[in-house]
């Protein structure tokens, strides 16, 4: 930055300044007279070091970027056009800005130091009013902008624990919600079931038809899955061709029920809808379990797996409890 003035020897007026709106005009002049106007280059940064100021744009515009030093900036750059004013936080709170303030054209700013700012908000309510003001909207704004993190994280956060093929949850969600799932249930005394289901002889159909009808199949089944069950039931892709069913407040005979009724409508499942292609059979086998006593999710998924492996053995597409 380079010092080109001041702002008693420049054309400018406070009138221009929108922070001192409402305030006595010709006392505020001699009071700024003689705070540097700087000029700062095209793409150029202010350099504040430790010190706490406020500028002014008199002439050209700023871009600022919050959070730069935390690493917590999401990229949102904010614009500060002539008459407006940014570092107010700084002087207010006595530290040196946290923001990446940066030149978006040739601009003049108008530099006035933390202690001069103090004696002209006691001079002046009308100053200190507008402050409020200014900092009130960017405390809005600020918290606009954490709402839309939040969603977007949120978002972001869905998307990690879905299986991007079938849309059901994955393996992430389900080592973390299974073991609360038995706790809840351990400790209210209620049932929790679990299905295991691995789609029968899935290598031969897709050495069969091809990887991308063996996604269909996969995803066909999901959708099978998925509108087989109750609101309060959760489905998985546990891994491969193999799917997992979360029955809570299920015990035995409900958990083989549904089984029985998912293998069912899985024969029906339309893989291919250009019937010329031919309806391949596709169907899976099914192993039920229920929680008993203290055990964990360990073992209840230990159970599940043995009753699948029970149920192949038996033929497939068929439930083993």
């Amino acid at each position: 930055m380079e010092q080109i003035g001041t702002f008693g020897a420049s054309p400018y007026e406070v009138g221009d300044l929108q922070l001192f709106n409402g305030c006595d005009e010709r006392t505020t002049s001699q009071a700024l007279a003689g705070c540097a106007i700087v000029r700062l280059p095209h793409g150029a940064q202010v350099k504040d070091g430790y010190s706490a100021r406020m500028y002014i744009v008199l002439r050209g515009a700023l871009e600022v970027a919050a959070d730069t030093s935390s690493g917590m900036s999401d990229g949102t750059v904010s614009k500060v056009l002539p008459g407006e004013s940014v570092g107010e936080q700084a002087v207010l709170d006595d530290t040196a800005n946290l923001f990446a303030i940066s030149a978006s054209e040739d601009s003049d700013l108008l530099v006035i130091e933390a202690d001069l700012v103090w004696r002209l908000i006691d001079q002046c309510n009308g100053l200190a009013r507008n402050l409020l003001r200014l900092l009130s909207f960017r405390i809005r704004a600020a918290n606009a902008q954490l709402r839309r993190r939040q969603k977007l994280g949120e978002f972001y956060r869905q998307l990690s624990l879905n299986d991007s093929l079938t849309g059901l949850y994955n393996r992430a969600w389900l080592n973390d919600m299974l073991p609360r799932m038995v706790a809840t249930a351990q400790r209210g005394g209620t049932p929790l079931s679990l299905v295991m289901i691995d789609l029968d002889h899935f290598k031969r159909f897709n050495d069969t038809h091809g990887h991308p009808a063996g996604d269909d199949a996969l995803r066909a089944a999901a959708g099978v899955v998925s509108a087989g069950l109750r609101p309060t039931d959760f489905a998985v892709r546990y891994g491969g061709e193999e799917l997992m069913v979360i029955l809570p407040d299920a015990g035995e005979q409900l958990a083989v029920m549904v089984a029985e009724r998912l293998c069912w409508r899985l024969q029906e499942v339309v893989v291919f809808q250009d019937m010329r292609q031919g309806l391949p059979h596709i169907t899976g086998s099914f192993g039920v379990a229920c929680l008993a006593g203290d055990a964990s999710e360990t073992t209840l998924i230990e159970r599940a797996d043995a009753a699948l492996y029970r149920a192949k053995q038996a033929g497939r597409n068929r439930v083993a409890l």
